[in-house]
């Protein structure tokens, strides 16, 4: 399974060669080097660490810096590991775009855009009530449960609360071209995150 971790740079659209805009999301993606190399028999699974995004020293714990020292690699502020079966890289290999091809699904990951302490409207679509005629209930959850039986709200109830900012997903997520020159890899559609968040891409089936 190839992985590799990235930044995401922003949106914009290429053209195809029927003039076809399609709109994609720029990551700028590796070089990761290979921190640690897990071992089914040793560790109890197969995986690569890599390593992504370049800090001061300043930034990161001695244990850190040990980590990372052991496999000859600059001070970085991400470790990701990916899980293979099939491992085949070593520890200093360093992973790039090129892993990738035009037309491969992926998966992307990343924390989505934090939107703070929303209501029920913007959080779960609810429709807003009546504004006319002395209705107070424009923007109200309405009920949430019975008074006397079960005398509680459950769990899981939709509701006014924190939106945003919780790690994301997005699968079937279609590599439109890959500049190994610039480190770059363009995926159709937008993908979770700010800009300039981290992002991990991985091949999906």
């Amino acid at each position: 399974m190839a992985g590799i971790i990235g930044t995401k740079v922003g949106m914009t659209q290429v053209f195809t060669d029927d003039g076809t805009a399609v709109p994609v999301t720029v990551i700028e993606a590796g070089p990761c080097p290979v921190i640690a190399v897990r071992d089914p028999e040793r560790d109890g699974y197969a995986a690569v660490q890599l390593a992504h995004g370049e800090t001061d020293e300043k930034r990161l714990s001695k244990a850190e810096l040990g980590h990372l020292k052991k496999a000859d690699a600059a001070p970085m502020r991400t470790l990701v590991e990916f899980r293979d079966p099939d491992v085949e890289h070593q520890i200093g290999d360093v992973i790039t775009v090129e892993a990738f091809e035009p037309g491969q699904k992926v998966k992307v990951s990343g924390v989505s855009v934090g939107k703070g302490f929303q209501g029920t409207i913007r959080r779960h679509n609810f429709r807003r009530g009546p504004v006319t005629h002395g209705s107070h209930n424009v923007r109200a959850p309405g009920s949430v449960g019975a008074s006397a039986d079960p005398a509680r709200v459950f769990k899981g109830t939709r509701m006014p609360g924190r939106m945003g900012g919780a790690r994301v997903t997005q699968r079937r997520s279609e590599v439109v071209e890959v500049d190994s020159d610039r480190n770059l890899l363009l995926i159709k559609g937008s993908v979770p995150g700010p800009r300039s968040g981290t992002v991990e891409v991985r091949s999906d089936g």
